[in-house]
């Protein structure tokens, strides 16, 4: 970072501080932050080396009163979390790092180059990318999303001020805002009574995607697109999805108890309405642009409107009476009730990229490439990395929670202790009951609460398209019967298609063991089919 970079950073730093001093002032009086400045000032000496400074610091700290503790607590954890916000506006301040461009493809080309890769490979690299992010939350997430979005706002505030033909006036009300903002911050309770439930850290998950993901996704493959077409004279392929999001909030329920079947159900409704959300926003816009009357015959037909002036239009029309229709649908959904879905409700994929990927083909054959490859290029893409559910839910479940649901069938059924027999007698069992074409679960049975859950958890499974739960995982897998569990528990449950079952080899014996637990799983004609 040159000198001008740390500039920015450093003016914006003392001023958010400057606005939390006269903050903290306001509310506690000069008293309070005279004695934040010198621990502050002590520290900072301290840091350097100086002794008594050192021993200054801690004797103040001994002797604060009870009532300054929380105050001067949460003045250094504000300043620091405003200052994180000035670094990290300043990754992408024009005036500071923001001014390269974070895609340098035309560098990282020559260094393939320079290693001797060929074109073709380098090609064949970019149609195999699939970068799989994982969003993850726990019960002790200390963020409240109140604050999150409280610094996102001062973040605006910093990049209004990073103007150079910004007027007075202007700066006047931004910094009225900006104080606005930090009174807000220091006048919320920044800790959190009770911890978030599951469907509360889905929710910022989706805040996540909403604020920052739903734009960044599509800008970033558009750049990378263009530098990879003025090096290579290549395009990504508009159907590619190289970056795609997966997610356990709502999913995870290992050590977790709180995290049910119907936490998933519900997490999985909330994240396609969110989805249709979103791509309403999108929708709208492309009702509004797509304008142009030109079309080729295969659209019209496509349309099945010979007429319309607009046909672009028409269709985007369409897809937002789709929309509408879905979110009421999945309102119904999750207020309880069980709505037909019908064929004006979008419920896979296809069903939005197809109408979007045949806009696409006709702007392009009547020679409107850059239209097609604008606002309707973002939304395809956003299709193929997001699509109708937001992001991919995984399930993920302990193994011996398996164990003992199974065992506690074999039990009702007579069939003796699936717990307590060897790994050659289960693997034997569940082999011969994935094979089997009878049920193995009774349909009245009334088990355990937690067999009953882990039955439910399937059942979710069952009913949600292929695609949405990407994977069910397993943690402490142990045994080739681990997996093989999990694949009878889903069959039981009628689940439509084969779900990939990850095991997860988490201590070093297991880990030592995995090769060889694999290497039996694929001995078995089941598993290896």
């Amino acid at each position: 970072m040159n000198n001008m970079q740390q500039s920015l950073m450093h003016d914006n730093i003392k001023m958010l501080g400057h606005l939390l001093g006269k903050t903290i002032n306001e509310a506690k009086g000069q008293d309070m932050v005279d004695l934040i400045e010198t621990i502050r000032r002590l520290s900072k000496a301290s840091h350097s080396g100086d002794i008594e400074a050192h021993k200054s610091l801690v004797k103040t700290l001994q002797n604060l009163r009870d009532e300054e503790f929380l105050p001067v607590a949460r003045s250094f954890n504000q300043f620091l979390n405003l200052t994180n916000t000035a670094e990290q506006y300043n990754s992408i301040s024009p005036h500071a790092q923001g001014a390269e461009n974070p895609v340098n493809f035309s560098a990282v080309y020559e260094k393939l180059k320079a290693a001797n890769y060929s074109d073709s490979d380098i090609i064949k690299a970019i149609e195999d990318i699939s970068i799989d992010l994982v969003l993850t939350a726990h019960p002790t997430e200390i963020n409240r999303r109140s604050l999150i979005n409280n610094l996102n706002q001062v973040d605006q505030c910093l990049k209004l001020l990073d103007h150079d033909d910004l007027i007075e006036h202007q700066k006047v009300q931004i910094l009225r805002r900006l104080k606005q903002l930090i009174a807000q911050y220091w006048y919320t309770d920044e800790i959190r009574q009770n911890r978030p439930t599951p469907n509360e850290e889905a929710k910022w998950g989706y805040d996540v995607v909403e604020n920052s993901l739903w734009a960044a996704v599509p800008a970033y493959i558009r750049e990378l697109d263009e530098q990879i077409r003025n090096t290579l004279a290549y395009r990504i392929p508009i159907d590619a999805r190289p970056i795609h999001f997966s997610s356990w909030m709502g999913g995870d329920r290992d050590g977790n108890p709180n995290v049910t079947a119907k936490v998933t159900h519900d997490v999985l409704l909330d994240s396609r309405r969110r989805a249709a959300t979103l791509f309403l926003s999108d929708i709208e816009i492309l009702v509004k642009e797509l304008s142009m009357a030109t079309c080729t015959l295969e659209f019209r037909n496509y349309i099945g409107n010979y007429e319309v002036q607009e046909p672009y239009r028409e269709l985007m029309k369409k897809l937002r009476t789709q929309l509408r229709n879905t979110i009421a649908y999945l309102d119904a959904r999750i207020a309880g009730k069980n709505p037909e879905l019908t064929e004006d409700i979008l419920y896979y994929n296809e069903q939005l990229w197809e109408p979007l990927h045949e806009s696409y083909k006709s702007l392009v054959a009547c020679k409107m490439d850059i239209i097609a490859d604008d606002k309707l290029l973002d939304t395809m893409r956003r299709v193929k990395c997001f699509g109708l559910t937001l992001v991919q839910i995984d399930v993920r479940q302990e193994s011996t929670i398996h164990t003992e649901t199974i065992s506690e069938i074999t039990r009702y059924l007579g069939l003796g202790d699936y717990e307590t027999w060897s790994e050659d007698e289960k693997q034997a069992f569940l082999i011969r009951e994935l094979n089997s074409k009878r049920p193995l679960v009774p349909k009245n049975w009334e088990p355990s609460p937690q067999t009953k859950e882990v039955l439910q958890t399937c059942k979710v499974i069952a009913e949600t398209p292929e695609g949405v739960i990407p994977t069910y995982i397993i943690s402490m897998t142990r045994t080739p019967s681990d997996i093989l569990a999990v694949y009878l528990l889903l069959k039981e449950a009628e689940c439509p298609y084969i779900l990939p079952v990850t095991p997860l080899f988490e201590t070093l014996n297991d880990l030592n063991n995995a090769n060889g637990i694999m290497q039996q799983l694929f001995n078995i004609s089941w598993y290896r089919g």
